[in-house]
């Protein structure tokens, strides 16, 4: 028996084991598919919306990156055809796409275009089918990684722009928005919004990573989360932790802080706030994904805790966490435990982060892809993977691979429990 199909049949039967699919590809095959997000709603549905770089199949004017979304009827089991969520315009960038858990189908989206000067906000009450779309937020700067979380009425994205962190609010189901800058007196190196939500009561969350504009911009990283409680007239700030400079990232071709902390947050049933992130203890060092919990609406947090099972020295990135109803919670992660090459791991804990299962590899071997070994792949496509719960409790899980930052790449998309 040769190493490869040795290699394929130990795959298949630790999927097998696992409960989840071995990864399959969606989106375009041509062109590069990079940074995808993904929800799920309460009648079967499973929608993935990522850019397309290189070209735009069947769309030879179509600007590039184009947004493209991928739906499913059936919970993943198939998919529709790749289309473009709006008639071409400007090139769009850094997806964002989420069920409003009041009524778990309407579907909101967001992302940039412009040359990154609108923030864009889209809605669909027929399953993707059709979207309105509402610039949330207009400027004469770039803006840069919106994020988006929804309740009812309640409307919220957040991104950063000149070196200020930005939250655009609606309180009428995102027919309208007033922007206004966080914390407007404080000038920062850089601002990356991790994720937000919305708890049952009404309060809005967001998770943040930040660069100190009186420090060096590439040295530390404080990682934190902003509440309002009042529909986002003002907020208050909770240190959540602090990471040394990121490591460097210049032999795969991606900038400083590619592989450097973010955070990302998520609330559940009950209000329970969950975060996970990676850090390092030290400038340039090796990151580690840790999770906090909070019971208080983020006034106090957890002592963190180190959820990976890799050994010490290992570099991880990429949290992505999803929260179910009260105390489900799932995280995932990118590491390098397999060094050069990255994979993609998954616990899940169903008493908010008391106990947790055992660790599962989610990424898998591929045929036919340099980039994907039988032990990995070459480096993530995209600085940021996404989890959602389904109809049916089953976790999907959607990430890029490439060979590195400037490679063509490619999304994949799992699904279990």
């Amino acid at each position: 028996m040769s190493a490869l199909l040795t290699a394929l049949l130990l795959v298949s039967a630790a999927f097998a084991i696992n409960g989840f699919s071995p990864q399959k590809r969606v989106g375009f095959n041509l062109g590069d598919q990079w940074e995808p997000a993904i929800a799920a709603d309460g009648y079967g549905h499973v929608y993935i919306l990522y850019p397309q770089y290189g070209v735009v199949p069947g769309c030879a004017n179509c600007p590039v990156p184009s947004m493209v979304l991928v739906v499913s009827n059936d919970n993943g089991a198939t998919w529709q055809l790749p289309r473009q969520i709006t008639p071409p315009g400007t090139a769009q960038f850094d997806a964002q796409i989420v069920v409003d858990p009041a009524d778990r189908r309407t579907v909101y989206a967001a992302w940039l275009q412009n040359d990154k000067s609108d923030t864009i906000v889209a809605k669909s009450a027929d399953f993707g089918q059709s979207w309105s779309l509402v610039v949330a937020d207009r400027g004469t700067s770039e803006a840069d990684k919106p994020v988006l979380a929804v309740r009812g009425p309640d409307v919220y994205v957040g991104f950063e722009r000149a070196r200020k962190m930005r939250v655009a609010a609606s309180h009428d189901g995102g027919v309208s928005f007033i922007p206004a800058d966080i914390f407007a007196g404080v000038r920062l190196a850089g601002a990356m919004a991790g994720a937000a939500t919305v708890d049952p009561a009404g309060n809005a969350y967001f998770a943040w990573a930040a660069y100190a504009q009186n420090a060096a911009v590439k040295g530390r990283v404080n990682l934190y989360t902003i509440k309002s409680s009042d529909g986002g007239k003002t907020w208050t700030f909770t240190p959540l932790d602090v990471s040394g400079a990121p490591p460097d990232c210049a032999a795969q071709q991606c900038g400083w802080a590619y592989l450097g902390a973010q955070v990302t947050m998520a609330s559940d049933g009950a209000g329970t706030l969950y975060a996970l992130w990676n850090a390092g203890t030290a400038q340039n060092d090796p990151e580690r994904i840790y999770f906090a919990s909070s019971t208080t609406a983020g006034a106090t947090w957890s002592p963190k805790l180190d959820v990976s099972l890799a050994p010490a020295g290992v570099e991880h990135c990429f949290p992505a966490l999803v929260a179910g109803s009260a105390g489900d919670v799932r995280i995932g992660w990118m590491d390098t435990r397999n060094s050069p090459l990255w994979n993609t791991y998954y616990r899940s804990s169903t008493n908010g982060g008391a106990t947790w299962s055992p660790e599962i590899q989610l990424s898998t071997y591929v045929r036919g892809y340099r980039y994907i070994q039988p032990k990995g792949f070459s480096f993530p496509f995209g600085d940021y993977f996404e989890m959602s719960i389904d109809s049916r409790g089953e976790t999907h899980a959607v990430w890029g691979e490439g060979l590195n930052y400037n490679s063509p790449g490619s999304i994949w998309h799992t699904s279990g429990r």
